[in-house]
């Protein structure tokens, strides 16, 4: 049998559930491999064994007892560290934030728990959660298990290192702007940025003032398997009262016709032969499937929702985020936020004001356009992952990232749920898809990630192959 830390999160929940093996026992290798990969990696950079254990009995226990244990049963998962758990500091890789405490858990870590998830560790992300890389004055840097050269991704970098390195079967991140998508990308795994308010979001430590970047940025799962997305975001998607913007959608939507589109370049953004590669793949493994895909030169506009969504989220520093950025003194997030400035100007109040009213105009034709093609093939990156710490070569490096995360930051600006589907490698350099489909379709997307995910994936879980 595969060491248990091996099994992807539907196999583990169906033989604790059987009693096949005992929750405890999941979470006894699952914390053996996190000593054994992690101190290469620094993916997990806060623990809780005797936590985890304790977690892992109760859900034992429930069984015993012969009650239900949730649909993620003794399945171990990470939480990303910018994310409230009872007793954690949610430092989203702050110095400044080294003791803010939680003293409750947010939503989406009181979902885990409801459905029997055994969390092992807390992952790294930048600071702020700012950067497609992964790096902070608190807790150092995370590396990529394919490749320590390569960017892991981020902000959910350390999510998805772990992830792919079988430090848990599922990892907790946050997306504003990719970064559940990229990490899954970078590290040759699968994640989804849900619609926005699918699954509840809400840091309880956060002053309520603060509650603009909390929507802004949705939690989604990251996973090995696609079926494992599709139990995660059923558990992480339960009801919590505490986000009044939290919607009870169904999980699976009416019928749909099975047909796609396929849009190799949007708005003429630059991508790598490998990349087009990729994305001809994955139409020809949905057509070998029974699915219509038509190759179309363009989809609704990216270009100035991503740089409405920058100006949104710029929209904190004046009321303070500079001023903590410039507190905090880490270089990397203070010549981000500077080549950020200077792409897209901070708006006036109109400014401000019309950015709320013309995002309605840009869903409106998107939603328009599923009509036609329920989901739609692109580019996860214009490019294969980049070099890791790439962002930080100057103000023209920055642009050229920029320009090849287009479909990443353009689409949250309409709150429209995105899958990477990670299809395969060139060399040891990871490559995939994204799938976008309408709001709340997400069942459409897993059904045609799994047709895609079919065709071939990156092996996985990996032990770091780098010396």
């Amino acid at each position: 049998m595969s060491e248990l830390w091996q099994l992807d999160a539907t196999q583990v929940a169906w033989r604790v559930r059987s009693r096949e093996v005992s929750a405890r026992e999941v979470t006894l290798s699952a914390l053996a491999r996190l000593d054994t990969v992690n101190p290469r990696l620094n993916a997990v950079v806060q623990t809780m064994p005797q936590e985890a254990l304790a977690a892992a009995d109760a859900v034992d226990q429930a069984i015993a007892r012969g009650e239900a244990p949730g649909l993620l049963a003794g399945v171990p998962v990470t939480i990303k560290v910018n994310t409230d758990q009872k007793g954690f500091a949610s430092t989203n890789g702050l110095k400044l934030q080294a003791d803010h405490r939680a003293t409750e858990d947010g939503p989406v870590v009181s979902n885990f728990r409801k459905a029997g998830a055994v969390i092992i560790g807390r992952t790294n992300t930048p600071a702020f959660s700012l950067r497609w890389f992964t790096s902070n004055d608190i807790h150092g840097e995370t590396f990529n298990p394919r490749d320590k050269s390569l960017t892991p991704g981020g902000s959910s970098g350390g999510a998805a290192s772990a992830t792919a390195a079988g430090i848990g079967a599922i990892g907790h991140g946050t997306d504003i702007g990719g970064s559940v998508r990229y990490p899954a990308y970078a590290c040759g795994i699968h994640g989804l940025r849900p619609t926005l308010g699918r699954i509840p979001a809400w840091n309880p430590s956060l002053p309520d003032r603060d509650i603009g970047p909390q929507l802004m940025a949705v939690s989604g799962p990251l996973a090995r398997t696609i079926p494992d997305l599709r139990l995660a975001l059923a558990a992480m998607s339960a009801r919590d009262v505490r986000d009044p913007w939290w919607v009870p959608a169904p999980l699976e939507g009416p019928p749909a016709p099975r047909r796609a589109a396929l849009c190799v370049a949007p708005e003429g953004m630059k991508v790598a032969p490998a990349v087009e590669a990729a994305l001809r793949d994955s139409a020809a493994r949905l057509r070998a499937a029974g699915w219509e895909v038509e190759e179309v030169a363009e989809v609704p506009p990216l270009r100035e929702p991503a740089m409405m969504q920058a100006r949104l989220w710029l929209a904190m520093l004046p009321r303070g985020g500079l001023a903590m950025a410039e507190r905090e003194g880490e270089k990397a997030s203070l010549a981000i936020f500077g080549h950020m400035s200077a792409l897209c100007p901070q708006p006036d109040l109109v400014g401000f004001q019309d950015t709320l009213t013309i995002r309605m105009a840009f869903l409106r034709a998107w939603m328009l356009f599923f009509e036609r093609y329920p989901v739609v093939i692109l580019p996860v990156s214009g490019e294969l992952p980049f070099a890791n710490h790439a962002d930080l070569g100057g103000a023209e490096a920055f642009r050229a990232i920029i320009e090849a995360q287009l479909v990443q930051v353009g689409l949250p600006l309409m709150g429209l749920p995105g899958l990477t589907v990670s299809t395969g490698m060139v060399g040891k350099a990871p490559v995939g898809v994204q799938l976008v489909g309408g709001r709340y379709r997400e069942d459409l997307l897993l059904a045609a990630g799994e047709d895609i995910a079919a065709g071939g994936t990156p092996p996985s879980p990996i032990d770091p192959d780098w010396d």
